[in-house]
């Protein structure tokens, strides 16, 4: 063998080499963007979780008879704070998204309640935190797609498997969220 053959063989290999370390930092830092959007995803969840106490007291003062729809939204609350997977918080939020529907369809019924200027500014709050988290979880979905990718599409899926990287969960919507409104005049 001669010296340009070695030459060639060496360059050969230090690709490759430089490759997988590529592969393999790309995984690792795809990895690391989810469990960061999950951080954001939170961060938004306790935000509005923070919200939830103050709004429901500024609603009792007004609606005490309405006690069912506000223990749903504290029972709703305390399902978020105690999720520990994406599909459990997944589930959590949904339950408080509906129980907060609920607190404000009550809120309608209550003119001195919406012209409160605490309530409006907690409302406000809690509408801009609902936009965060919506797009906090858009985010986290964008970042499980690249990440999914690089872990099943080749080469660097071999690589995935050798280091054990799995896919990720996407953040979901519940199945009658999916469905569309029936609209009635």
């Amino acid at each position: 063998m001669d010296l340009l053959q070695t030459i060639v063989i060496i360059i050969v290999v230090i690709f490759i080499i430089v490759t997988l370390i590529h592969m393999y930092n790309n995984l690792v830092g795809l990895r690391n963007r989810v469990k960061n959007s999950y951080a954001q995803i939170d961060v938004q969840l306790k935000r509005r979780n923070d919200l939830i106490p103050n709004l429901v007291e500024t609603v009792k003062g007004y609606a005490a008879h309405e006690k069912g729809v506000l223990e749903e939204v504290t029972k709703a609350r305390a399902g978020v704070m105690n999720a520990s997977s994406v599909e459990e918080t997944s589930a959590a939020d949904n339950q408080l998204t509906g129980a907060l529907k609920s607190l404000f369809a009550v809120a309608e019924n209550y003119p001195d309640l919406k012209a409160n200027s605490n309530f409006q500014q907690l409302q406000s709050e809690l509408s801009e935190t609902e936009d965060k988290i919506a797009y906090s979880r858009q985010f986290y979905n964008d970042v499980v797609l690249k990440y999914n990718n690089a872990c099943q599409q080749f080469p660097s899926s071999w690589l995935a498997k050798a280091f054990g990287f799995k896919a990720e969960e996407y953040f979901q919507a519940p199945e009658a969220e999916r469905a569309v409104p029936k609209v009635e005049f």
